[in-house]
């Protein structure tokens, strides 16, 4: 088994992010930093998700600073679906599967990994979203679409918001609509 790397660069604002997806012998373990500019200071965000064979997510832990206040979240999903941060139900996420952090494309790969969908398919899932700058975890109703082998019409909050996505045969993100785009892959 190898390791997937990549190195983003965003768009919308200055920032880049490096990303790195390891085979475990539970699963899959995601880890990476972004460093982004976040209402006008340095922000730096260090980020590890852990998740089964099958790309169901059991925790994500986020760490680092924007400016002069630090960033220490842990997020970790009960067998029963329950979702905690730093200790606390959090009761509006209850039942679903996938962690979607909103600083990163990285957590795009474990719904496309977990449904395998087949070109032309639809599929629709609520994601326990981890909000930035808040790191509030709240529900978002999310649709992929998968139009060809590498890409996806990805659409969340009703189709108020829609990305294409281009992916790698591993199916981490290549573009991310204008908003992010890889630099560096290495495989």
């Amino acid at each position: 088994m190898s390791t997937d790397t990549v190195v983003w660069r965003r768009y919308d604002l200055p920032g880049h992010e490096a990303c790195r997806v390891l085979p475990v012998d539970t699963g899959w373990r995601i880890e990476g930093v972004a460093v982004l500019l976040c209402e006008a200071q340095a922000c730096r965000l260090d980020y590890l998700i852990d998740c089964n064979r099958e790309w169901i997510t059991r925790s994500a832990t986020v760490t680092g600073w924007i400016a002069d206040g630090a960033i220490d979240v842990t997020v970790t999903r009960e067998v029963t679906g329950h979702w905690k941060v730093n200790g606390h139900v959090i009761e509006d996420v209850a039942g679903c599967v996938d962690v979607d952090l909103n600083f990163s494309p990285s957590t795009n790969l474990l719904p496309i990994r977990r449904l395998g969908l087949e070109i032309g398919a639809m599929a629709r899932l609520t994601a326990a979203w981890l909000r930035f700058p808040s790191f509030t975890l709240e529900p978002l109703e999310q649709s992929y679409t998968r139009l060809e082998s590498k890409r996806y019409r990805y659409e969340s909050s009703g189709g108020r918001f829609v990305a294409d996505l281009t992916v790698d045969e591993t199916g981490l993100v290549i573009d991310y609509g204008n908003i992010w785009s890889r630099e560096v892959t290495a495989n």
